[in-house]
Formats: C-alpha cells, structure tokens, sequence
C-alpha cells in the first residue's frame, strides 16, 4: 500500500521520532507541515529515530496549502477525536494520506468541517481527550496497512521456521 503519514505542525520531537521508525517499519513515507514545534536537526528526533531514518523517506512542505498545491492523489483520511468513523471501519484505499494534528490541537476545526466523511478517530474512554500522537499514528497507520493485506511487510515471524512443539 502506498502510505503516507502527514503531520500537520508536530511539536514535539519525540513523537516525530518515534513516528518516523513506524513509517521505515511500514514503508510509509512521512511528511511533515511547517512549522515544526523542532528543528529537523534535533538531537531528540533523531534519537528516537534511532537509525531508522535511511529508511524513511522525509518531506517537508511549508504548510498546508502547499502540501495540497503538490497535487498529490489519493485518499486524504483526517484523524481527530472528533471523526465520524472509527478507524478499523473505514475502508482504506491506495494511495492514502493520513493527516494527524499537532499534539495540542489536533488538525484546523476548518478542515475538518470540509472533509466530514473522510474524518476518523480511535475510541475511547469519554473522560479521554487524547492518545499520544506517536501511538495514534501506529494504530491507525497498521489498520491501514492490515485492511490491504500488509503489502510488502514481512508476514512470517523469524522462527516460524523451526518446529514448535507446545505438548
């Protein structure tokens, strides 16, 4: 599946981080809307990235209007709390973009307004607001890739070959 992790204004680093290993783990690219709450450059993204960033291919876009001047096709899924759908009943297609908020404020109330149908959210508890944006990321970016059969992901743990006698 051809994935892409859009984070509209992310402040903290960590997540960034800790999102950018999800996306080499899955294939996904990572795009990342200005302005940044980091630089790019920043000790703690990077190491929570680990070494994972060969493997994740990084865009930054100036803001928003300027990711959606690039014209790129596809599904545009709006994750927030206050989406219509649940996330593991939505219907997932190829490409997809899935656009998280910044981690105080989630996406722009505007956008979400013009794209009800296309809004999605984790459930949870009502006293709740909010999952890390990292975990958020993860849950939703797998369903994605599960709904189309894990493309390209390895389906097989690394012992599956051996024998396994549970008697």
């Amino acid at each position: 599946m051809d994935l892409n992790i859009v984070l509209v204004e992310p402040e903290i680093p960590q997540n960034t981080g800790n999102i950018a290993r999800t996306c080499a783990a899955l294939g996904a690219r990572l795009h990342l809307i200005k302005p940044l709450g980091f630089k790019v450059e920043n000790r703690y993204l990077k190491r929570a990235g680990l070494d994972y960033w060969p493997l994740v291919e990084l865009l930054i876009h100036d803001s928003l209007e300027s990711f959606f001047a690039n014209g790129y096709k596809g599904q545009y899924v709006y994750l927030s709390t206050k989406g219509t759908h649940t996330y593991s009943e939505f219907q997932y297609q190829d490409p997809c973009y899935l656009f998280f908020g910044k981690e105080t404020k989630g996406l722009p109330e505007e956008l979400l307004v013009l794209h009800l149908d296309s809004c999605v959210r984790i459930p949870m508890r009502r006293d709740a607001r909010s999952l890390n944006l990292s975990n958020a990321v993860a849950i939703v970016a797998y369903e994605a890739s599960r709904s189309a059969g894990f493309p390209g992901l390895e389906r097989e743990g690394k012992f599956s070959h051996l024998p396994c006698d549970l008697s």
